[in-house]
C-alpha cells in the first residue's frame, strides 16, 4: 500500500513581498496574488479524493488550505486540522526583520545560512543565562517526528499538507535521508507542489514524484532563488518507447521513440517554447537525441552537443527481457535491483558506480561550460532514466543508495539552478509532467529503465 503525500507551500504573504523574516510569527497575511495562487493549487487538485487535509496553524498556510479545500470536488474522509509540527522554521532572533537587515546585524550568523545552515546557531536569553539554540537541527527533527507519527496512521490513504518552506524542504529531505547540510539545496516556491510516494515507513522506500510543479500557477519553470543569479540547466527524460511501454529493460539497446514519445517530445517543445534556452546537450541514443531534437525545433539557433558519456545504464544481459523473463534467468537479482540498486552488477553490464561516474564526469563538465559560456544562458540537458537520477542525487548531495528517490517520467523536465562557479547547486523543481497531461500526477509509464 502506497501512501501519497502532496505537499504545497502557501501563497505569497505580505511578509514574502516585504522580504521579511516569517519563522514562526503570525503577522503575516496572504496576499492577493496569494489568494488567488490557492485557488489555481485548488484548481490543480480539484479532482483528487483526499483522505485527510492538514495544514500548518500559521495563518498564511491555514488560509492557503481553506481555499484549497473549497475547490475540490469532493470533501475529504477526515475532518481538515492543523498541526503544530508543520510550523515553519523557528527563527526567533529575526522573525519581523527584513533579510536585508538581518545580513547587516548577523553577517556571520547570516553567511551561516546561506552556506552551512546546519551551523547556524542563535544564543537566546533563558531563566538561567543562555543557550544555543539550532534552527535549521531542530527543523529536522521535527519533520522526522511528524513523518514517524503520521505514516502509521495513514497507511496507503492519499493526504494533502500544506505548510511552509522551510518545513516542506525538511520534511522532503528527511523523507529521503538528506541530512540538514542539504537544507538550501532544495526549493520551495509559494504555492508549489510536490508529491511524495512511500512504500510504508522512513526505513522503506521513498519516492519523490514531484517537486516544486508551478505550471499550475502559469508559470511553466519556477523562479530561481532570490541570490540565485548563476547558469540554469534544465534536465530532461527522452520521451516513451515501446519497450517503455511494455517494461522490457532497454539500457543501452537504441530503441527510437515511438508515436507517443514523439508526442510528448513535442508536448515538452510547447511547454519550453518561451523559455530562453541558449545551449542543448544530448545522450547520443535515439531516444533522447530525437527528444531534444524537437525541443530545439522552437529555438533553431541552439546547436545541439552529444555528450557519450550521457548514454543509459548498461543492463548487458538484462537487455531486451522482460522483468518476469529476467526473474526465470537470474533469480532474486530483480529483487535486489528494486530495493539495493548500489549492491548489484549487471551481467556483462554496468553497476551503479560506473553509471555515477561516468554521469557526474558528464554533468560537471556541462555546468563548468554553462558557468564559463562568455554569454550566460540556460542550457537543455536531455538523457535517460537511469542517468537523469544520478544526476539528481549527485546535486543534492546523495549517493548509488537513493537511486530509487527519484522519478524520472518520459518527457518529464527538472530544474537545477546554480548561483556561479563552485556554489552549492539547488534542485528548484523536479520531473514536472504538467504539460504531458495538464495534472500534477506523472502518468508516464513505468517501464524498466
Amino acid at each position: 500500500m502506497v501512501t501519497r503525500v502532496i505537499l504545497v507551500r502557501h501563497g505569497e504573504s505580505t511578509f514574502n513581498v516585504e522580504r521579511r523574516v516569517q519563522g514562526f510569527l503570525d503577522e503575516s497575511t496572504l496576499t492577493a496574488a496569494g489568494q488567488a495562487g490557492a485557488h489555481q493549487v485548488g484548481a490543480a487538485l480539484s479532482e483528487i479524493a483526499f483522505d485527510a487535509v492538514y495544514s500548518s496553524p500559521l495563518r498564511r498556510a491555514k488560509d492557503t488550505a481553506e481555499i484549497i479545500l473549497s475547490c475540490l470536488k469532493q470533501a475529504p474522509k477526515s475532518p481538515f486540522q492543523t498541526v503544530e509540527t508543520l510550523k515553519e522554521i523557528n527563527l526567533m532572533l529575526w522573525e519581523g526583520m527584513l533579510f536585508k537587515d538581518v545580513a547587516q546585524k548577523y553577517p556571520d550568523e547570516f553567511e551561516q545560512w546561506n552556506n552551512r545552515p546546519h551551523e547556524l546557531r542563535m544564543t537566546i536569553p533563558t531563566d538561567d543565562g543562555t543557550r544555543d539554540y539550532f534552527p535549521v537541527l531542530e527543523l529536522y527533527e521535527r519533520a522526522k517526528r511528524f513523518w514517524q507519527e503520521f505514516l502509521p496512521n495513514h497507511a496507503g490513504k492519499t493526504v494533502l499538507l500544506v505548510a511552509h518552506s522551510g518545513i516542506n524542504r525538511a520534511l522532503i529531505s528527511t523523507a529521503i535521508g538528506l541530512e540538514p547540510t542539504g537544507y538550501q539545496a532544495v526549493h520551495q516556491s509559494n504555492c508549489g507542489i510536490s508529491v511524495l510516494n512511500f512504500a510504508g515507513g522512513l526505513d522503506d522506500t521513498v519516492q519523490i514524484e514531484s517537486l516544486n510543479q508551478t505550471a499550475h500557477l502559469g508559470h511553466p519553470l519556477p523562479e530561481s532563488k532570490k541570490n540565485y543569479s548563476g547558469p540554469r540547466l534544465l534536465l530532461v527524460r527522452h520521451g516513451e518507447t515501446d519497450w517503455n511501454r511494455q517494461k522490457r529493460f532497454q539500457g543501452q539497446i537504441d530503441v527510437p521513440l515511438n508515436d507517443n514519445g514523439r508526442s510528448q517530445a513535442e508536448q515538452a517543445a510547447a511547454y519550453l517554447k518561451q523559455i530562453p534556452i541558449r545551449y542543448a546537450v544530448t545522450s547520443p541514443m535515439l531516444r533522447p537525441k530525437e527528444t531534444a531534437e524537437i525541443i530545439l525545433q522552437h529555438h533553431p539557433d541552439v546547436q545541439l552537443e552529444l555528450e557519450d558519456n550521457l548514454r543509459e545504464i548498461s543492463h548487458g544481459l538484462w537487455e531486451g527481457k522482460l522483468e518476469s523473463e529476467i526473474e526465470a534467468e537470474f533469480p532474486g537479482e530483480l529483487q535486489r535491483w528494486q530495493t539495493n540498486p548500489e549492491a548489484v552488477q549487471m551481467p556483462e553490464g554496468e553497476n551503479l558506480q560506473q553509471v555515477w561516474e561516468r554521469a557526474i564526469a558528464a554533468w560537471d563538465a556541462i555546468v563548468e561550460s554553462a558557468v564559463n559560456r562568455p554569454e550566460l544562458g540556460m542550457t537543455l540537458v536531455v538523457a535517460h532514466d537511469a542517468i537523469n537520477k544520478a544526476i539528481l542525487c549527485y546535486v543534492l548531495g546523495l549517493g548509488p543508495a537513493n537511486f530509487w528517490n527519484f522519478k524520472q517520467g518520459n518527457g518529464a523536465v527538472s530544474v537545477i539552478d546554480y548561483a556561479g562557479a563552485n556554489s552549492q547547486p539547488v534542485l528548484t523543481c523536479m520531473n514536472s509532467t504538467a504539460h504531458l497531461d495538464g495534472g500534477v500526477l506523472d502518468k508516464t509509464a513505468a517501464g524498466a529503465l
